[in-house]
């Protein structure tokens, strides 16, 4: 038998062309096994959606667009063919939650919601939902602050978005979903088709994010600190962070940079087609080398990291960055990273949760959604060999 063997290999060597060699694609086994574990996040969150087509609290319609967008971004899923009944009749239920300004929500949260809802309907690529989507996209450049003097940034909040209209300040958190929904639909209203439609200004958008980064060059604010631990990092809002704050060396009290608004505000910049040698682009990705890790959210330990890992691979894929820099002058390939960080941390039963619960992340239906999202990302941006 083991004769056999050797003949049938040495037959197959003389045949093969000359010259001919096996293609390698070091990220081969990997992207199988994520695509294994999108179809079991799917699965999972596919059980999960109620019978009147929502997913987890009618009252957040994040949740049900957060699962869709998932859904529909499965490498399997066929947009091309008519959608099962019960997507169908999710999308539908989300188009219902539209209220008259073009938002779509129920308690409160618009500019979350609506935002992530718009995302979704741009995923599929669907004629018949993007009137729904126009008025969404609508509400949501309507919801840019701009207080005091007309046109002028001459305050912290102004060009940023807050959660909905009875905010008190703005955030980076929904100003980055709302430029990335508004970013994503452009194709939809770029052709005129549906009339003018107000439009983002993104020059105090800009002026917001940079009022959102400890870099003393670029920002105006007197909080701004080039302390080692924050420069070039990214906090909450203007003059509010999320993590603890650092006293630096001189007495003064810094707030916090922290590694999951950072990566939205290098993906914000990156929609508002800000060059990526552009300084503040440049400091974050010098912080982001500073503080790479999956085994937290930097600046915030466990609390948020399943945003963060799907933050994380929207923004260093936008970047076209293949691996990331880091401090002691090595290259990180962070897909393969992050993809087995997220294969490790899936549980048996296709879903992910966390156990901190900060942030909403100990429900595991929006959990299950940020991890499948961030794999479908990272399926989608492998290098191509």
């Amino acid at each position: 038998m083991k004769r056999l063997f050797i003949s049938t290999l040495v037959f197959a060597i003389t045949l093969a062309p000359q010259g001919f060699t096996q293609p390698t694609d070091p990220h081969l086994s990997l992207k199988k096994e994520i695509e294994q574990a999108i179809a079991r996040g799917n699965n999972w969150l596919l059980e999960q959606q109620k019978e009147m087509g929502y997913w987890d609290d009618p009252g957040l319609p994040a949740f049900t667009a957060l699962a869709l967008n998932a859904i529909v971004r499965d490498p399997n899923f066929n947009k091309a063919q008519k959608y099962p009944a019960n997507i169908e009749k999710a999308f539908q239920w989300l188009i219902q939650q539209q209220k008259q300004d073009g938002g779509i929500y129920n308690r409160g949260l618009g500019v979350y919601n609506t935002a992530t809802s718009v995302t979704a309907m741009v995923a599929t690529g669907r004629e018949d939902l993007e009137p729904a989507l126009v008025k969404g996209r609508a509400y949501l450049v309507n919801s840019q602050w701009d207080v005091g003097e007309k046109g002028k940034t001459d305050n912290p909040n102004d060009g940023g978005i807050g959660y909905g209209s009875d905010d008190s300040y703005t955030n980076l958190s929904t100003t980055y979903l709302a430029i990335e929904a508004i970013a994503l639909s452009d194709s939809v209203v770029g052709d005129g088709k549906y009339g003018d439609q107000p439009k983002l200004n993104y020059e105090a958008a800009l002026t917001f994010l940079s009022r959102c980064q400890n870099l003393e060059e670029t920002n105006d604010q007197q909080w701004a600190s080039n302390d080692p631990v924050n420069k070039g990092g990214v906090i909450y809002a203007p003059g509010q962070s999320k993590g603890e704050d650092v006293i630096t060396k001189d007495g003064r009290v810094a707030l916090r940079s922290y590694g999951s608004m950072t990566y939205v505000g290098m993906l914000s910049m990156i929609y508002a087609k800000v060059d990526m040698n552009d300084p503040r682009v440049k400091a974050m990705k010098s912080w982001l080398g500073d503080n790479y890790t999956l085994e937290e959210n930097p600046g915030l330990g466990p609390q948020g990291i399943y945003y963060y890992f799907q933050a994380m691979a929207k923004a260093l894929t936008a970047a076209q960055m293949d691996t990331l820099p880091l401090t002691d002058g090595t290259q990180v390939d962070w897909r393969k990273e992050l993809g087995s960080k997220l294969l490790q941390l899936q549980r048996e039963n296709g879903s992910w949760v966390n156990d901190n619960g900060r942030f909403m992340e100990s429900n595991a239906v929006l959990v299950t959604a940020y991890s499948v999202l961030a794999l479908e990302q990272l399926y989608d941006s492998f290098p191509k060999k």
